[in-house]
């Protein structure tokens, strides 16, 4: 299947969802949030602060190209229905921070509910979809982020909850106006099911929060594809969110993504080997990647995670297939701490190659392996040709060049302004610039810093083992050594 390069682009997956026809989004939106640290705190100089420590950090031309507005930004209606932002947070209005940022290079995203409130009990859009909409077109938005709160009982089908949201779908295309829609319906009504048809993004689950596996009760559903979950809640894991999303994992493609919700990197409620874990986890399944941290507190540990741009590389490969769990063990012994869960994921990339994880959630450092037999079933049980090749193994979290150090990420925080930390990225680190080097360019020249640290092979018919830390993740991209190319079979098959 060809798409063209310009215009409006349609998308059919295996499964034959058909993606949102806006043209946004052939990878998933990469940016910053400020909802995690901020909450209503929002200013029209927090955003074009944030906006300026992104670019100083790197972290704009590795892809984190949105900054999103999050909730309690208006002070109500006019007189004539429209949304009015507040003058205190935002004095010269939303077209001046529209603009601020479009001179930046970033682009700007706002929120609204699908609710005659939001969720923090600001005016909502429902019923004043057009008006809204146009608002946010005038006013130069290039991402809406609509939340869920406040319905007035409209949900409890799929019709009834898609209605509702695509009624602002509706809104927004009839602005003329290229604005990516991001729907914040918590997984509700089988979302994963129609949400492709009207958005390029849709939350799967309750809002996540800075845990790697702690049990909450405020996240009430263990599996979102239960009939019986109509209420996902808050206070979900990072392990909670991934296996909620395991079952319909393939429903993302390109143009419309399951969306695992905020980053937690930096909140300080992780270990470091946790925050690693969840933002692999995240790139791999192909979750849009929005920040949600104080960039003016970051720590070295948490840039060096971030940045990594063999992860983003996952993430924003132009193939646009999520991994998928290949195996998951609820009662691995754990010593005397009783038993644990593990998983292993495997997932197809553009170029052929294939990346593996190994997630271990049991409390304990653990031996982990997969036979290539298993990493390759998708393409044949027993019988796909990958298994009869030798592959490279590349650690993505590898202490190479491609990944940067703790000292050289303390390094780029301590430079004293903003030149001499372009000057430090550009002349000592020579660090991937995305909007120079777009991925798929990348990955088509093999650019190393993309592909990690090689650390052996996997001989034909053999298996990968490694050592996994608690609450960690062992991230590896393989290659064939014969360089045979084993994509169009693949290729052909996601097509279909």
């Amino acid at each position: 299947m060809r798409f063209p390069k310009e215009g409006l682009l349609v998308a059919l997956s295996a499964s034959g969802v058909r993606a949102v026809n806006n043209g946004l989004a052939r990878t998933p939106q990469m940016g910053w949030n400020n909802w995690n640290t901020f909450h209503c705190s929002v200013s029209s100089t927090l955003l074009t602060n944030t906006a300026k420590l992104l670019t100083e950090y790197g972290l704009q031309d590795l892809g984190y190209k949105y900054v999103v507005l999050d909730d309690c930004w208006s002070s109500g209606r006019d007189a004539n229905g429209k949304l009015v932002a507040d003058t205190t947070k935002f004095p010269d209005g939303m077209g001046a921070v529209a603009d601020a940022l479009h001179e930046q290079g970033f682009l700007f995203g706002m929120y609204s509910s699908a609710g005659e409130m939001t969720c923090a009990r600001y005016a909502g859009s429902l019923d004043y979809e057009e008006n809204d909409a146009q608002s946010f077109a005038d006013w130069g938005v290039d991402y809406l982020k609509y939340d869920n709160c406040y319905h007035m009982g409209r949900f409890g089908t799929p019709l009834i909850s898609f209605n509702r949201f695509n009624e602002m779908a509706k809104a927004l295309k009839k602005t003329g106006r290229s604005i990516l829609y991001s729907l914040c319906n918590w997984g509700e009504d089988y979302v994963h099911t129609w949400g492709g048809s009207i958005a390029n993004s849709w939350r799967i689950s309750g809002d996540i929060y800075d845990s790697f596996a702690r049990p909450d009760d405020l996240c009430s559903c263990t599996n979102a594809a239960d009939p019986a979950c109509i209420a996902p809640g808050t206070h979900c894991s990072v392990l909670a969110i991934i296996n909620k999303v395991a079952p319909y994992i393939d429903r993302g493609l390109p143009g419309g993504w399951n969306d695992l919700d905020m980053l937690e990197v930096g909140h300080g409620g992780m270990t470091e080997e946790e925050y690693k874990a969840h933002f692999s986890m995240w790139a791999a399944l192909k979750s849009p990647l929005l920040l949600g941290n104080d960039l003016r507190a970051m720590t070295a540990s948490s840039l060096a995670i971030i940045n990594n741009p063999a992860i983003i590389a996952l993430n924003q490969d132009p193939r646009g297939r999520a991994i998928q769990r290949i195996s998951r063990d609820l009662d691995v012994p754990v010593d005397r701490h009783g038993v644990g869960e593990t998983h292993v994921w495997s997932g197809p990339l553009a170029n052929g190659d294939q990346v593996v994880i190994f997630l271990n959630a049991a409390d304990a450092d653990l031996d982990m392996s997969a036979s290539l037999e298993d990493i390759f079933i998708m393409d044949g049980v027993g019988t796909a040709p990958q298994i009869q090749q030798d592959w490279a193994v590349h650690d993505l979290w590898g202490n190479s060049g491609s990944r940067m150090s703790l000292h050289d990420a303390q390094a780029l925080l301590d430079a004293k302004d903003a030149d001499a930390r372009r000057s430090f990225l550009q002349t000592k680190l020579d660090w991937y610039n995305a909007t120079e080097l777009p991925y798929a360019q990348g990955l088509s020249r093999r650019d190393p810093r993309l592909f990690g640290e090689r650390i052996g092979v996997v001989e034909a018919g053999g298996k990968i083992s490694a050592r996994v830390p608690r609450h960690a993740a062992k991230v590896f991209r393989l290659q064939s050594v014969s360089g045979q190319d084993t994509t169009r079979k693949s290729l052909l098959r996601d097509e279909l």
